[in-house]
């Protein structure tokens, strides 16, 4: 393939990570494990910034729909993070690869000794070949999850914030569509596939539109503005479908696949 070895930052949503009744979308799970730790053996250096732990931790408690209360949606986020590792682990185990919870709060991006000592933990684990996995500490953390403009927005700002701080290569987040259109392609149906975005800007934004899927809480304006932050830093930014895991071999290989944010050199 010519596969350029790289630092790689990949975040998953809930969307991929959990199927229709809200249970944990296992095959995709550990296809997702399979693919990631075949890239890892290829040379590449990997994170993973995965959402899910509230929509799998409601599933887990049996409650009847996502909590809106405020001490539930920690609860079922500590939960959910612990099954949600517990999976991770043995997947990733399969292929024999060592994993690492991070979980992150806005302060410690905001405080600079806290992000120096992060950015040393994540060298520190990608040296040693040991996959991070990363999510928004949910269990503890309330304003994420109550404010309408998140800092982190479902982990898509999270996982481009992670990429800056690990200075990755290539930021690739996993959708539950095939990346960005002109239009939306749930309503219209001659929606077409922008696969490369070199400049955004207010138009782009419009053509985001709103809320994405109704298990997760980000859209296609989160995930701009996390792509608009990773192209400042010199970081390419892939948004492509999460059903498909093995995609990832093609776009570390350099083709096209989903639609590609061009970071500015």
């Amino acid at each position: 393939m010519g596969i350029k070895r790289n630092r790689i930052v990949v975040k998953v949503g809930t969307s991929t990570l959990t199927n229709e009744l809200g249970n944990s979308n296992l095959r995709t799970m550990e296809q997702l494990a399979m693919t990631l730790a075949d890239i890892q053996n290829m040379g590449n250096e990997l994170v993973l910034v995965s959402s899910g732990a509230i929509a799998v931790g409601a599933n887990k408690m049996h409650l009847p729909e996502r909590p809106r209360e405020m001490r539930m949606k920690q609860a079922a986020a500590a939960v959910g993070q612990c099954e949600n590792m517990f999976l991770y682990d043995k997947f990733f185990g399969y292929y024999n690869k060592t994993v690492a919870q991070i979980l992150l709060n806005a302060e410690d991006i905001a405080q600079e000794v806290k992000k120096e000592n992060l950015a040393n933990t994540f060298e520190a684990l990608l040296e040693q070949k040991i996959i991070p996995i990363v999510n928004e500490n949910d269990s503890v953390s309330y304003t994420e999850i109550e404010s309408e403009d998140k800092l982190f927005g479902d982990n898509d700002m999270l996982s481009a914030v992670v990429a800056v701080l690990c200075r990755a290569d290539k930021l690739i987040i996993l959708s539950d569509i095939e990346g960005f259109y002109d239009k939306d392609p749930r309503l219209f149906k001659d929606a077409k596939l922008i696969s490369r975005i070199e400049n955004i800007d207010a138009s782009t934004y419009e053509l985001a539109g709103g809320a994405g899927s109704r298990r997760g809480t980000g859209g296609m304006r989160t995930k701009l503005q996390a792509a608009e932050l990773a192209m400042s830093q010199g970081i390419d930014t892939i948004v492509t479908n999460g059903k498909n895991p093995e995609a990832l071999y093609d776009i570390v290989g350099g083709k096209k696949v989903g639609t590609l944010f061009v970071a500015k050199r």
